[in-house]
Protein backbone atom coordinates (compact mmCIF):
# COMPACT_ATOMS: atom_id res chain seq x y z
CA UNK A 1 0.00 0.00 0.00
CA UNK A 2 1.57 3.54 -0.76
CA UNK A 3 0.15 6.62 0.88
CA UNK A 4 0.25 9.97 -0.28
CA UNK A 5 0.09 13.31 1.43
CA UNK A 6 -0.25 16.45 -0.84
CA UNK A 7 0.58 20.01 1.12
CA UNK A 8 1.36 23.45 -0.15
CA UNK A 9 -2.18 24.54 -0.91
CA UNK A 10 -3.62 28.05 -0.50
CA UNK A 11 -5.19 31.29 -2.21
CA UNK A 12 -3.16 33.19 -3.96
CA UNK A 13 -3.61 35.86 -6.60
CA UNK A 14 -3.49 35.91 -10.41
CA UNK A 15 -0.16 35.88 -11.09
CA UNK A 16 1.53 34.41 -8.27
CA UNK A 17 3.64 31.53 -7.50
CA UNK A 18 3.12 28.16 -4.81
CA UNK A 19 5.01 25.12 -4.15
CA UNK A 20 2.69 22.09 -3.45
CA UNK A 21 4.62 18.86 -2.20
CA UNK A 22 3.88 15.07 -2.01
CA UNK A 23 5.03 13.04 0.38
CA UNK A 24 5.08 9.48 -0.18
CA UNK A 25 5.20 6.33 2.10
CA UNK A 26 7.54 4.46 -0.47
CA UNK A 27 10.89 5.37 -1.94
CA UNK A 28 9.28 8.09 -5.02
CA UNK A 29 12.76 7.26 -7.06
CA UNK A 30 11.58 3.51 -7.46
CA UNK A 31 7.93 4.66 -9.14
CA UNK A 32 7.57 4.46 -12.61
CA UNK A 33 6.24 7.76 -12.88
CA UNK A 34 4.88 10.07 -10.08
CA UNK A 35 2.23 12.57 -10.97
CA UNK A 36 0.29 15.59 -10.15
CA UNK A 37 -3.40 15.99 -11.51
CA UNK A 38 -6.12 18.27 -10.10
CA UNK A 39 -9.89 19.20 -11.01
CA UNK A 40 -11.67 21.93 -10.87
CA UNK A 41 -15.32 22.68 -9.39
CA UNK A 42 -17.90 20.41 -12.28
CA UNK A 43 -15.49 19.28 -14.27
CA UNK A 44 -13.15 16.14 -14.68
CA UNK A 45 -9.63 15.23 -13.29
CA UNK A 46 -6.94 15.93 -15.34
CA UNK A 47 -3.34 15.12 -16.09
CA UNK A 48 -1.16 18.40 -14.95
CA UNK A 49 2.46 16.78 -14.80
CA UNK A 50 3.84 13.62 -14.37
CA UNK A 51 7.90 12.71 -13.31
CA UNK A 52 9.32 9.61 -14.77
CA UNK A 53 11.71 7.56 -13.01
CA UNK A 54 14.67 8.20 -15.93
CA UNK A 55 13.69 12.11 -15.24
CA UNK A 56 11.72 12.96 -17.91
CA UNK A 57 8.89 15.63 -17.14
CA UNK A 58 5.68 15.83 -19.32
CA UNK A 59 3.32 18.54 -19.12
CA UNK A 60 -0.10 19.52 -20.06
CA UNK A 61 -0.29 21.56 -22.85
CA UNK A 62 -1.98 24.28 -20.63
CA UNK A 63 0.64 24.49 -17.68
CA UNK A 64 3.70 24.14 -20.19
CA UNK A 65 6.10 27.23 -19.00
CA UNK A 66 4.63 28.06 -16.16
CA UNK A 67 4.24 24.80 -13.76
CA UNK A 68 7.77 22.83 -13.33
CA UNK A 69 7.59 19.06 -11.93
CA UNK A 70 10.50 18.07 -9.26
CA UNK A 71 11.45 15.69 -6.61
CA UNK A 72 13.57 14.75 -3.63
CA UNK A 73 14.14 11.51 -3.14
CA UNK A 74 16.12 11.46 -0.02
CA UNK A 75 12.78 13.15 1.52
CA UNK A 76 10.76 10.88 -0.56
CA UNK A 77 8.62 14.29 -2.13
CA UNK A 78 7.24 14.83 -5.10
CA UNK A 79 6.90 18.91 -5.59
CA UNK A 80 4.72 21.12 -8.30
CA UNK A 81 5.68 24.62 -8.16
CA UNK A 82 2.85 26.36 -9.80
CA UNK A 83 4.04 30.35 -11.16
CA UNK A 84 2.40 32.32 -13.33
CA UNK A 85 -0.91 31.29 -11.92
CA UNK A 86 -4.52 31.91 -13.43
CA UNK A 87 -8.19 31.83 -12.45
CA UNK A 88 -8.51 28.57 -14.19
CA UNK A 89 -5.90 27.32 -12.73
CA UNK A 90 -8.44 26.97 -9.43
CA UNK A 91 -9.08 23.18 -8.78
CA UNK A 92 -8.09 20.79 -5.75
CA UNK A 93 -4.39 18.64 -7.06
CA UNK A 94 -3.68 15.31 -6.43
CA UNK A 95 -0.85 13.53 -6.44
CA UNK A 96 -0.69 9.96 -7.77
CA UNK A 97 1.31 7.09 -8.63
CA UNK A 98 0.88 3.08 -9.33
CA UNK A 99 2.10 -0.48 -9.34
CA UNK A 100 0.60 -1.27 -12.45
CA UNK A 101 1.42 1.00 -15.07
CA UNK A 102 1.13 -0.21 -18.65
CA UNK A 103 3.76 -1.11 -21.52
CA UNK A 104 3.47 1.96 -23.12
CA UNK A 105 2.23 4.23 -20.08
CA UNK A 106 0.74 7.48 -21.01
CA UNK A 107 1.70 9.67 -17.84
CA UNK A 108 -1.47 12.09 -17.56
CA UNK A 109 -3.62 9.72 -18.00
CA UNK A 110 -5.96 9.10 -14.89
CA UNK A 111 -6.10 5.43 -15.93
CA UNK A 112 -2.72 5.06 -15.64
CA UNK A 113 -2.45 5.76 -11.70
CA UNK A 114 -4.38 3.19 -8.93
CA UNK A 115 -2.53 5.20 -5.71
CA UNK A 116 -4.09 8.97 -4.94
CA UNK A 117 -3.36 11.48 -1.84
CA UNK A 118 -5.91 13.23 -0.31
CA UNK A 119 -5.67 16.27 -2.84
CA UNK A 120 -4.74 20.60 -1.69
CA UNK A 121 -7.06 23.37 -2.68
CA UNK A 122 -5.61 25.79 -5.11
CA UNK A 123 -7.89 29.03 -5.34
CA UNK A 124 -6.82 31.87 -7.48
CA UNK A 125 -7.95 35.35 -6.99
CA UNK A 126 -8.11 38.54 -9.31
Amino acid sequence: QVRLVESGGGSVQSGGSLTLSCTASVDTYSRRYMGWFRQAPGKEREGVAALGRDHSATYAESVKGRFTISQDTAKNTLYLHLSSLKLEDTAMYYCATSNRFSTAVRPLELSEYNYWGEGTQVTVSS
